[in-house]
């Protein structure tokens, strides 16, 4: 029987899930292309469903060409390290915005930091709408308002992992730092999106199971909000004992018209993909990336979770070895980096982090016995007169 993972252990499974998952779906990162039907059309004429490893190559060069151009460096046998991608940027970004200014920072300090560390081009989306805004000297929330038509897209969810990363067992807390960093260019289920992710990695350090994590990460959002529902869907069709299939059929047809970037069916699908992957750590990425839309965003994502789930040394080592321990990135000063110097980082935040909670619990505790104490001595003092 193994042990269980520690939170080194936890915080680099994490850092690795969320690269493997990238580089999983990347080739296929086109939703309104490659559709979930399209997807396993690809894999059955290669002879790889069920699918239990990164992408196998096109077949033909007329399918080549309809993949994402770096499909090159994401298909299996291709890969040395991992290529860039803004899903990783991201995450790398958060470790250097704690490292730089801490757990305060403001989403003012965010800002400067897209613009002095990011290229302007290596943005997307509502990411790019806020980058012009901030150049252009908005200040927050009009960075997230101003013609800026992307606000509930995922792009502040894939930056989310970092603050359930440093937050472990603490969703609420993650929730609260994902709200702050994703409120410079989203609004609305944009911004519930990031905190859903932020607690549902926080929680995954913690919780005996992958259901127990979603049920705790629902608790941060409204609960009427279009994001809440949708996830709420895709647990009760899970609970009926719906296949993986028709649950996803269900929901894309319940959510069809917001397209294939929004938060809302995005967290739909990989809310499906961790349910019916259960915990397996390849059964949870391969059939998120198969369920279409964002690919590699929900790839990513779910990497991440499973990662924390099982911890580094559970992932096998068909995920992990092709990938080098290196990152490719646009962030300036961190192109090249080893994955494992990345969770090194992020542990020392997330146990200055426990250690911070703990002092301020022990003072809270210590005020709490003082009033109690001097409580006892007045009501003695009242009983002597």
């Amino acid at each position: 029987m193994g042990t269980e993972p520690d939170l080194a252990d936890r915080v680099l499974g994490g850092w690795l899930g969320r690269i493997a998952g990238n580089m999983l779906g990347k080739p296929v990162e086109q939703g309104e292309v490659w559709t979930r039907e399209r997807i396993d059309r690809y894999l059955r004429r290669a002879s790889a469903l069920p699918l239990t490893d990164y992408l196998p190559e096109p077949l033909d060069e007329s399918t080549g060409a309809q993949l994402r151009p770096e499909w090159r460096q994401c298909v299996r046998g291709r890969i040395h390290g991992s290529c860039r991608d803004d899903d990783i940027d991201y995450a790398i970004l958060g470790l250097d915005l704690l490292e730089t200014h801490g757990f305060g920072f403001s989403t003012e300090q965010v800002g400067d930091l897209w613009l002095l560390r990011l290229p302007y081009l290596q943005t997307f989306t509502a990411e790019r709408a806020a980058y012009r805004n901030l150049a252009n000297g908005l200040k927050p929330p009009l960075t997230a308002t101003y013609d800026n038509p992307y606000q509930e897209w995922i792009g502040a969810l894939i930056r989310a992992d970092i603050h359930g990363w440093t937050c472990p067992g603490e969703p609420r807390r993650a929730a609260a730092l994902a709200r702050r960093d994703a409120v410079l260019s989203h609004t609305g289920n944009g911004v519930y999106g990031a905190m859903w992710a932020a607690a549902l990695i926080a929680a995954a350090f913690t919780a005996p199971t992958v259901r127990s994590a979603l049920d705790t990460a629902l608790s941060v959002v409204p609960a009427g909000s279009r994001l809440a529902r949708a996830v709420r869907r895709v647990l009760s069709l899970h609970d009926a004992r719906m296949t993986w299939e028709d649950t996803l059929a269900t929901v894309t047809e319940e959510t069809s018209g917001l397209g294939w970037i929004h938060t809302v069916p995005n967290a739909a699908v990989l809310t499906a993909g961790l349910l019916y992957g259960d915990g397996d750590f390849t059964r949870t990425i391969t059939l998120t990336v198969r369920g279409g839309l964002d690919t590699d965003s929900n790839g990513a994502t779910a990497g991440s979770v499973a990662g924390v789930l099982n911890g580094a040394r559970a992932i096998p080592a068909h995920w992990k070895d092709p990938l080098q321990d290196t990152v490719r990135s646009a962030v300036f000063g961190f192109d090249g980096v080893r994955i494992s110097e990345l969770a090194e980082r992020t542990v020392r935040l997330a146990r200055a982090q426990q250690e911070a909670a703990a002092r301020a619990k022990a003072e809270e505790e210590a005020v709490r016995a003082e009033i109690g104490k001097s409580e006892a001595e007045a009501g003695k003092s009242e009983a002597e007169i």
